[in-house]
């Protein structure tokens, strides 16, 4: 977990007290203690064979989960697959680049909790995404952090629901600042979160605005540069370059370093740094790791009470992760 070791491991209980929402009341810890009391180490199983497979699991559960939570709230409704009659979330242009490495994880954590005979069919795919991330980020050397438990999967999952809801890396300070109030959510949880883009992958189509047809002032020269080598004019469009190039495989507060060096890979990214109003957190938290993890944990806490569905008319439990019952 790295050198900071006992001062990364935080514990829900503070997170939930500089944090409380109604939402809250509706999720706790042990939801699960009565019928798959080994939920979570089983979770973490699936999750640790995974990543050892490949470290793309970390950012791709990350982005995965942000992405179902700001759509319809944590409800899984992001892992629903497209029929004929429905195009669903995961189709919507701004989820295509969601990596399947994401959506793999939780269907192997799924299959491992059915092989449990008292525990099959009895966890909601919205809570193993959530205990997923969870674990893949203190596997990358990130906080380890206990979880509210509890929600059920939504009902509906539209292409349509998307718009609006996840803002484009071209985004002002002032669009990303309401799109997260408008989820309960303030400045400080925004750059927070923003700092999960220490692990994950961009495709180039996302910042090629910043290189061509003329750089970023921004942009680190040297940066721009490297960017410029990666992703040339006409890159097929598969090719990503890792968020943070610094420590690719480390959750760490390496993000805010390299927004103060002009290194952050999106526009979005890289304001936070340029505007005076976000600047100070930018810089508090690229000289305190523990005080980024702390502020992290906060944030994904809250963002993971988004929308949730706690009463059978709202939700259930999938017995496909990936279909609806």
């Amino acid at each position: 977990m790295g050198a900071s070791g006992g001062m990364r491991f935080l514990l829900l209980v503070a997170a939930v007290a500089a944090s409380g929402t109604v939402c809250a009341a509706q999720l706790r810890r042990n939801h699960y203690a009565g019928v798959c009391p080994d939920v979570e180490s089983i979770v973490r199983g699936a999750v640790t064979k995974k990543f050892q497979q490949t470290f793309i699991t970390v950012g791709a559960l990350v982005h995965l989960y942000f992405h179902d939570c700001f759509v319809e709230g944590c409800d899984a409704s992001v892992l629903i697959a497209s029929t004929a009659n429905n195009t669903a979330e995961k189709d919507a242009t701004a989820n295509l680049s969601l990596a399947g490495d994401g959506f793999d994880t939780v269907i192997k954590a799924k299959a491992a909790l059915d092989a449990v005979p008292r525990c099959r069919n009895q966890v909601s795919c919205a809570d193993i995404l959530t205990m997923a991330t969870r674990d893949a980020i203190a596997l990358a050397g990130g906080p380890a952090y206990a979880v509210e438990l509890g929600r059920l999967d939504g009902l509906s999952s539209t292409a349509a629901s998307v718009p609006g809801k996840l803002a484009p890396p071209t985004s002002s300070l002032d669009k990303l600042t309401a799109l997260f109030a408008s989820n309960g959510l303030s400045q400080t949880d925004m750059i927070a979160l923003s700092g999960g883009h220490t692990v994950g992958l961009a495709h180039c189509s996302t910042f090629a605005s910043r290189l061509r047809p003329t750089v970023d002032p921004t942009l680190s020269p040297k940066f721009a540069a490297q960017l410029q080598s990666w992703c040339p004019p006409n890159v097929d469009a598969r090719t990503a370059v890792p968020m943070d190039t610094v420590t690719p495989r480390a959750f760490d507060n390496q993000y805010f370093k390299n927004l103060q060096t002009g290194m952050g890979l999106l526009s979005s990214d890289q304001l936070f740094y340029t505007d005076a109003r976000s600047r100070p957190t930018v810089d508090a938290w690229a000289k305190s790791e523990a005080a980024f993890d702390q502020a992290f944990v906060t944030a994904i806490t809250k963002m993971g009470r988004v929308g949730v569905k706690t009463v059978a008319s709202q939700g259930n439990i999938r017995h496909n992760c990936a279909a609806f019952n």
